[in-house]
């Protein structure tokens, strides 16, 4: 499972550090994009603070089945320049088209046989590479069916249920807190605007709060395999039905009893505050299988051919 160096330029010339990983073999091989969650995320998907390692297990799995994998550092992280508190929600969705079309145009790669995986804030791109571009198959980890802005506040709310008792009886201070906070950052127009103190990403909050998913959603050509955790308490699960509604190709469900936002398996009470505990651990075994075997499927059929199936749902 050779790794190699990859750069991505993007459209305004930033250069995105990534990495190849090719199956063991002759080329050309089937291929996809990888992309992360949000905030500064390496090639891996990890901060400092919050190692989630989804790129090294997921990029071994896949090359087990013959499937190249390109991920890459975001604006700001790893050996990619730029601030990412500075990188706006559509900036990542053009550095994502970018990649793909690098991804296509590789030598080791068949161009007719790629298709992209996004967690988190990486599945809304994902929609829209799949509603934009030509792609093979389309991988959606906790990804919504909504606007930007009603998926942020099902997360608020959600996170705030999760608190200790004496968070959760300020809730509605809080909520009415929060809603001011949205509205002054709606009203920004810089890059950069800071909440109690802190530096906030004020453009990506603009962008992302009025994007909507389901116009993506709704032209997807390519089959799409969507998964959500039951205890992600960021993503709303129930989304999963909308996404299967709206997506007119192949789709894909699947409720996972007991995975989490962060894709792994938590048996107790959770809570976001039980990530780090959870990410001591590895990436869900069982999801890799899934996703690689469905993989496997649409992006290994001849070119020209694709797989003929019926919409099924899993829970």
């Amino acid at each position: 499972m050779p790794d190699t160096d990859m750069t991505v330029t993007a459209d305004d010339g930033t250069r995105l550090a990534g990495t190849l990983t090719l199956p063991a073999g002759p080329g050309p091989h089937p291929a996809v994009l990888l992309l992360h969650g949000s905030g500064p995320l390496d090639r891996d998907g990890n901060t400092p603070k919050l190692p989630a390692n989804l790129g090294p297990p997921l990029a071994a799995a896949l090359a087990e089945k013959g499937i190249a994998t390109l991920r890459y550092d975001r604006r700001g992280a790893g050996a990619t320049p730029g601030r990412w508190q500075a990188t706006g929600f559509t900036d990542n969705r053009e550095d994502a088209a970018a990649a793909l079309r690098a991804l296509a145009g590789h030598p080791a790669v068949r161009a007719d046989a790629v298709g992209v995986i996004g967690h988190s804030e990486g599945a809304l791109h994902a929609m829209a590479l799949g509603a934009r571009h030509d792609v093979r198959a389309v991988v959606l980890l906790a990804g919504y069916a909504r606007l930007g802005e009603d998926a942020f506040r099902w997360q608020a709310r959600s996170i705030l249920q999760g608190m200790p008792a004496p968070v959760r009886l300020l809730r509605r201070p809080l909520r009415a807190l929060g809603g001011r906070v949205l509205a002054r950052l709606k009203e920004t127009r810089t890059d950069v605007a800071r909440v109690a103190g802190l530096p906030v990403n004020a453009r990506w909050m603009r962008e992302m709060l009025v994007h909507d998913t389901r116009d993506d959603l709704t032209a997807i050509r390519a089959p799409v395999l969507a998964v959500t955790g039951d205890k992600d308490v960021q993503i709303d699960p129930a989304d999963l039905d909308e996404i299967q509604r709206l997506v007119p190709g192949p789709t894909e469900i699947h409720r996972v009893p007991g995975l989490t936002h962060v894709l792994r398996h938590d048996p107790g009470h959770h809570t976001v505050r039980s990530y780090r505990r959870l990410l001591r651990g590895p990436v869900d075994p069982d999801l890799l299988a899934l996703i690689a075997t469905w993989l496997t499927r649409r992006l290994d059929a001849t070119p020209g051919e694709r797989p003929a199936e019926e919409r099924t749902t899993s829970s």
